[in-house]
Parts: structure tokens; sequence; C-alpha cells
């Protein structure tokens, strides 16, 4: 028998290498001959970076940037096995997992450090980029990468404007004199399932500013400085942010790259799949195990579990997804090829026993789950 195990990771606890490794030691518990083939996938996320190197034999590079409150941060890229491929996940540089809870200020927050990724991987020689713009901590509209790469964004006496959302309506004029020509020679695949809008009620800072630190009154402020920045982009390119669907991704980020770069938006998880070769890998398998650390109605937006399960699918084969916890409005996984979802929590415990327990839960979990496939297998033979 043939299992693919293709998890993402369980955040804080283990990543989707380790949870494909203790899924396997359950399965082969169950049975021991079964051939196992171990794919650790992302969904554009955290991990996104990891997966592609494991994938392609690739390499990291460590660099100290500009965090997003200023402070310098250790953030690193990698370089895919191809030579010419990086993969940034923006949040590394620019991500809310850099700043205590009390600090969150998206009036302030840069994405400077971003910019500062892809300058070393440009000099790095890379040409062919990945961004996974998930987890920011930002709402600039980008413009602290564009100011890392160059551009010039510049107030109504034509100075230089500053960092952070605060910054974006007073920007006036754009000068890109001094942008950086090789973006112009490179390709851009950003990986993002937001298709908000830049402003407005479902823009990103009513949706998302809230998460990032923004109270109800700079949400207000943060949307019209965002719509004047747009404003300023669309008199400058001729390109309109305001209601472009994925714009409002990271703060704005997505529609920076979307205005200034040779980009295209895509499924992350799609992007995972293919440099993953996790579609070669399903040829002849009999069961897939998929997971993460929480799975509810949200999974059906483009998650891990159900991009492989849409994947294990189209060859009909089952996917069982295994979780940390279960949330509501699973039942809409079903018609995505999910056949099972379960969690892994296996008595009453708290959410800080079942992260410490996590590696022996999967285990458990994958072993109890085969066991009942095969039985169920042989009943049906008679």
């Amino acid at each position: 028998m043939k299992i693919v195990i293709a998890p993402d990771s369980f955040k804080g606890s283990v990543s989707a290498m380790e949870a494909a490794l203790y899924m396997e030691r359950g399965v082969k518990r169950a049975l021991p001959d079964a051939r196992t083939v171990r794919v650790p996938v992302a969904d554009g996320g955290e991990g996104t970076l990891d997966a592609l190197i494991a994938a392609t034999g690739g390499r990291k590079a460590e660099v100290t940037v500009t965090g997003p409150l200023g402070d310098p941060v250790k953030a690193e890229y990698g370089v895919l096995g191809d030579g010419n491929t990086a993969v940034i996940e923006m949040a590394s540089a620019s991500g809310l997992c850099l700043i205590e809870d009390d600090r969150k200020n998206p009036m302030a927050a840069t994405t400077y450090g971003t910019g500062e990724l892809i300058r070393k991987a440009l000099d790095d020689g890379c040409r062919s980029f990945i961004l996974a713009i998930g987890g920011s901590a930002t709402n600039d509209g980008g413009i602290g990468m564009l100011q890392a790469l160059g551009m010039r964004l510049l107030d109504a006496s034509g100075m230089p404007v500053g960092f952070g959302g605060q910054e974006l309506g007073r920007i006036a004029a754009i000068d890109d004199s001094q942008w950086d020509r090789r973006i112009a020679e490179s390709a851009f695949v950003i990986a993002s399932d937001v298709q908000n809008p830049l402003v407005g009620p479902s823009g990103a800072s009513y949706v998302f500013g809230p998460q990032k630190g923004a109270t109800p009154d700079m949400i207000g402020i943060l949307d019209h400085a965002m719509s004047r920045f747009a404003d300023v982009v669309q008199a400058k390119t001729g390109l309109r942010l305001h209601d472009r669907p994925g714009a409002g991704a990271a703060g704005g980020l997505g529609g920076a790259f979307q205005a200034f770069f040779p980009a295209q938006m895509r499924r992350g998880i799609d992007i995972v799949i293919e440099h993953t070769k996790l579609r070669e890998h399903l040829q002849e398998a009999d069961l897939v195990f998929t997971g993460e650390g929480r799975v509810d109605f949200q999974t059906a937006s483009g998650k891990t579990p159900m991009g492989v399960a849409q994947e294990a699918k189209k060859l009909g084969i089952p996917a069982i997804v295994i979780a940390g916890s279960i949330g509501p409005g699973i039942e809409s996984l079903y018609e995505f090829g999910i056949l099972s979802v379960h969690s892994i929590v296996n008595a009453p415990m708290t959410l800080q026993e079942a992260m410490e327990k996590t590696p022996e839960l999967l285990s458990q979990r994958a072993e109890q789950i085969v066991r009942t496939f095969l039985y169920t297998n042989q009943q049906s033979e008679f």
C-alpha cells in the first residue's frame, strides 16, 4: 500500500516536515510494509520557504533587515535548487510575529525590510521570485518595500515621506528615477489567497487592521490615507487599485506588487504543489494524509488540506485530514475530496498540553486511522 503524507505545519508546535515524520511513524506501526512518501507542504503562509527549499534542494541565507517597527531583525530568504528563484516570506522581515502585542501599530509598521530582502536576493543573482505575503504586521500599502527598492515617495513640498500607514495620505508624487531596474528583468509570483480590495469596508484597513492593532479611529484614518495613495498610484501608472481584487493583501502590499512589479498572484497551495511535485507523488497512491493546526470553514478558502484533497480527488484517492483542533463548518470540506477530519486530541487537555504532545498524538491518530482503513477495506472484499 502506498500512502502519501502531505501536511502543513502545526503552528507553534511542529513544522510540516516534522508533522509528516510523526504521521509516518504511526502509519508504520499499523502497516510496517507500507510504502510512504513524505511531502511537507504549505499554503503560502508560514512554512512555505521551508517546504520549497526541502523540495528542491535549495539553500537559505540569513540577513539583517529593518523590522516592522524600524528595529533591526534577523530575517531569511531562500534560493531554490535552480539557483535562480528566491523564496521570501514577508513575515520574516515585516511580520506580526516580530512584534509584542502591546507594540502593534499599523500606523507606524513598515514593509521596508521586505524590500531589503528582495534587494538582497537580486544581489544574489535571483531573477525569479516567489513571495509569500501572509502574516503581515503592516498596513502601509507596500510603500516601505517600494522605498527600499529605490522608489521616492514625495509629499507636497517634494520631500520623502517616512514609514508606516500614517504616511500614506501625505504622498503627493511618485519618483521612480532611482527604482531598481533589475525588477523589470525579473518575474514575481505572489502567493496569496486574499481577494480583498485595497480600500473600503472589505479593504485592507477595515478587514485586517484590527488584528494588527488598529483601533476604530485608526481604521478610518488608514483607509482614507490608503485611498489617497491609490489616487496617486493611479495618476502615475493608470492602474486603479482601490477596488482591485487582491490589492488589499498584506496591508496593501498586494497592490504595490500589482502596480509596480511584473507580478502575478496565485494561490499559495498551488505554487507549493507544483514545486513539491505532489501530483507525481500521488500517482498510484492508496491513501493521502494531510492536516494542519486548525481546520474549520476557512480551510475551504485555499488552505493546505483542501488543496491536497483536491489533487487527490482528481485521481480518486481518499484524503484524510488530521488537525490539532476542529472548528465549525467542516461539512463544506467534503465536496473537495476530504473523506474525514480527525482531531489529535484524545482526552481533556489544555491547548498547551496538546501542543507539547503533538508528536505522539499525531502518530497515535495516524496509526488508528490506518488500522480502521485496513479493516474497512478487508471487510469490503468479502
